[in-house]
């Protein structure tokens, strides 16, 4: 078996990249990335590299990649695109990074997505193709029941153009599905945090676990927050990975979509208090917005911002993530070893 993996060097798809190698000792992985391996990444693949092959082109510039990507892929993860968020601290707030290059961002997220499928119908051996999608796809607000999770059919209404390059790269992957016989399907993350989190050149955003551990791992006691009751539906990228693996090989699909979430929310509060168990004296102090490490809106709590319904990915490969504070503490190991290695 060979998985091209497209975004491949940078957070959730190395981890992808990673755990396949790992699950399939006779299997190779092709990366696709415009970026190549940094020195995170190349610790990373180390104990896999001799059955790494890395192709750094432009997706959307397919000239430049069909030719050195092997025609017996097995398996294709389209994941590379330009993420655009900015929010965690009240200065982070203030800026817009949709407007610094919008057309960048519809490029890369459609025609990229595009580009991929267009090359990937003409694979003879090819079994799945999955597009990585987002929750930036949902409402702000749903289910119509309070506390229910989000279900993948409806509550759709993405209104900034990452979430609308999202959803436009979901329609577009079903419909090669269908017009050319492929098997297809969209997988929508959550919240992301975990393994290979680092600023690169398409992302720059840290989820309020990545952060909480970071400054635990660092040995900073205090956190300034303006609340510990805001919400998200955060799941580790290991375990995102072990989800995306589970539909690769699911024998069908019944679904164009799938939820891949922890299915539950949890708050600033309680994940202080998980990392204080393996960080002792690290807590959290309330300040005003202007002066907090990380600033959250408390009154998000439903839609795109709460609890993501699982069932779908459950049901079908029987996948489930581990509970979060399971996954913070592995994270944090994980954060501490990096370090060393690093250093």
């Amino acid at each position: 078996m060979k998985l091209l993996v497209t975004g491949g060097t940078g957070f959730v798809m190395s981890v992808l990249g990673r755990h396949w190698l790992d699950a399939h000792p006779a299997a190779r992985l092709v990366v696709l990335d415009a970026a190549p391996l940094d020195a995170a990444a190349l610790r990373y693949f180390a104990p896999v590299a001799d059955r790494l092959d890395v192709v750094v082109a432009d997706v959307t510039c397919p000239a430049a990649w069909r030719g050195a990507l092997d025609a017996n892929i097995t398996h294709v993860v389209h994941g590379a695109t330009v993420t655009p968020l900015s929010r965690g601290t009240a200065h982070e707030a203030k800026r817009e990074p949709e407007a610094e290059d919008p057309a960048r961002i519809t490029e890369v997220n459609v025609m990229g997505t595009v580009a991929v499928l267009d090359w990937a119908r003409t694979l003879p051996s090819l079994r799945r193709f999955i597009y990585v999608s987002s929750g930036a796809v949902y409402k702000h607000h749903g289910p119509d029941r309070a506390g229910e999770p989000l279900p993948e059919d409806g509550y759709v209404m993405p209104r900034r153009l990452y979430g609308i390059s999202k959803l436009a790269s979901e329609l577009i992957t079903e419909r090669y599905g269908e017009l050319f016989g492929l098997s297809t399907t969209s997988v929508r993350l959550s919240s992301v945090y975990g393994t290979m989190d680092r600023v690169t050149a398409s992302r720059n955003f840290r989820h309020v676990p990545n952060r909480l551990a970071h400054l635990a791992v660092e040995g900073i006691h205090q956190v300034r927050v303006n609340t510990l009751e805001a919400v998200g539906d955060y799941i580790h990228a290991e375990d995102v990975a072990a989800a995306i693996v589970s539909l690769l090989h699911a024998p069908s699909l019944r679904y164009s979509a799938y939820n891949v979430a922890m299915g539950a929310t949890a708050t600033i509060g309680d994940m202080v208090r998980w990392i204080a168990e393996k960080a002792p004296g690290f807590h959290a102090e309330i300040t005003a917005a202007e002066q907090a490490d990380i600033l959250q809106d408390p009154t998000l709590t439903g839609g795109m911002w709460g609890a993501y319904d699982i069932s779908r990915i459950r049901t079908e490969t029987g996948w489930a993530p581990r509970p979060l504070r399971d996954a913070l503490h592995a994270y944090m190991d994980w954060i501490a070893s990096e370090r060393r290695g690093a250093g």
